[in-house]
């Protein structure tokens, strides 16, 4: 036998419903604040995550799945999800359309890291990315998409942590105070913050090894270092946050894992669960379109795995609805059975969820396979009910029955 890859995982059929309830949820969110779908390759050009993602990220560094094609050219398994939306913004001229553009997308992406719960070497993100418009009031959208959402799921217990961490101009005064505090101390640092340190210092804050965040604990603060456009949009964005009435607090330590974020940078967390864990994250990126061969263009967005999703709404306790089929109609005699179809296909036609028998069960084992496709209402076929051309209808939650004529059943239904 062929066993499924290591970090991978099948999603039955009997928890796929989980999924398009989230899925759904999002679609209707995202219809709500006008953003629309937009689908893009499981697979890029590596160049293209090179240039937008940054080569001194742990996930070009070391996570990637790349690979040389039939043709020698070098081509990965999309690692997230913005950098594709950027380059089909540009090889699809979207700038041509009516600014700003919301979109959203389901997508697969691969990373090859120790697999752990909720975290698998092929894992799913939702993402939502707006082009266009460099105004503060639009992170705020996002932000209120993305908090919107994650109530409408049942995620309690929401904090916004927010950070600047400010344009290129303001960035490098602050990158040079961040090195000078950490150079007698960037020994004592681990081995990925001792390269970040020479080649990009700011993703130091984002190190999680207990020896690097105390040192860190003491850096200097990049709000001290914004220019004044800076400070201004992070100002405007809290003003909004406030009247939006999203529970928010600054956190300078968030500084994201991607080279391409500028101001605004974001995470949702939750104490459901009583210690805080990170739902979803995101931010602005006004120079990814150009790092990868586009025109200036300001761009803001979030993405959350929906895998780590599933499981904290099962450890919150949220219930998700299970579909249910409505009619299961059972025939009592091979002679009904053909009479059991033809209900079916009618029940189908106006719309009806319904199903028969296909495996020559008794009426009794029936009775219990309709149990476990949880049908609302069971009604038997036989003999007598093709003679007299009238059924029963058991509705299964209290037993009652109704007689209705075979020929009305659709009817019955649709206005039921």
């Amino acid at each position: 036998m062929v066993s499924i890859p290591k970090g991978t995982k099948d999603v039955l059929p009997a928890e796929s419903y989980r999924w398009q309830y989230v899925e759904d949820m999002a679609r209707q969110v995202c219809r709500m604040f006008g953003a629309r779908e937009i689908r893009t390759p499981v697979f890029e050009h590596t160049e293209l995550f090179l240039r937008s993602i940054g080569d001194t990220t742990d996930v070009v560094n070391k996570e990637m799945y790349t690979f040389d094609d039939k043709g020698g050219r070098s081509l990965t398994l999309k690692p997230e999800g913005t950098a594709g939306v950027a380059r089909s913004y540009i090889e699809n001229s979207l700038e041509a359309m009516s600014l700003p553009i919301k979109m959203f997308y389901f997508t697969p992406v691969f990373r090859y890291e120790r697999p752990q719960a909720g975290r698998y070497r092929e894992h799913h993100q939702f993402g939502v990315e707006v082009y266009g418009s460099d105004s503060p009031i639009m992170d705020g959208e996002v932000l209120s998409l993305a908090y919107t959402f994650l109530k409408k799921v049942g995620i309690t217990g929401l904090l916004l942590k927010i950070n600047s961490i400010g344009c290129p101009t303001c960035r490098a005064v602050y990158n040079r105070a961040l090195k000078s505090y950490l150079a007698e101390k960037v020994g004592d640092m681990c081995e990925n913050c001792r390269t970040r340190f020479e080649k990009n210092p700011l993703r130091i804050l984002d190190c999680k090894v207990p020896g690097c965040k105390s040192i860190v604990s003491g850096a200097p603060k990049i709000g001290d270092y914004l220019c004044d456009d800076c400070k201004q949009h992070m100002a405007a964005l809290e003003t909004y946050l406030t009247d939006a009435g999203i529970p928010y607090e600054i956190d300078p330590n968030i500084v994201r894992g991607l080279d391409y974020y500028t101001r605004t940078v974001f995470e949702f967390v939750t104490d459901a669960l009583g210690a805080q864990g990170t739902v979803c994250g995101g931010g602005r990126y006004d120079g990814l379109v150009e790092s990868v061969g586009g025109k200036p263009t300001p761009c803001v967005g979030f993405g959350l795995g929906l895998e780590r999703l599933l499981l904290l709404m099962d450890a919150i306790g949220v219930q998700i609805p299970i579909p249910a089929t409505e009619v299961y109609v059972a025939p009592q005699s091979d002679a009904a059975r053909k009479a059991c179809l033809q209900v079916v296909r009618q029940l189908r036609t106006r719309g009806v969820s319904a199903d028969t028998d296909f495996m020559g069960r008794s009426v009794k084992a029936q009775f219990k396979y309709a149990d476990k496709l949880g049908a609302k209402h069971v009604i038997v076929i036989g003999e007598s009910e093709l003679q007299s051309g009238r059924v029963r209808v058991k509705r299964m939650a209290d037993g009652v029955e109704t007689e209705c004529n075979i020929d009305l059943l659709s009817d019955y239904f649709e206005g039921a």
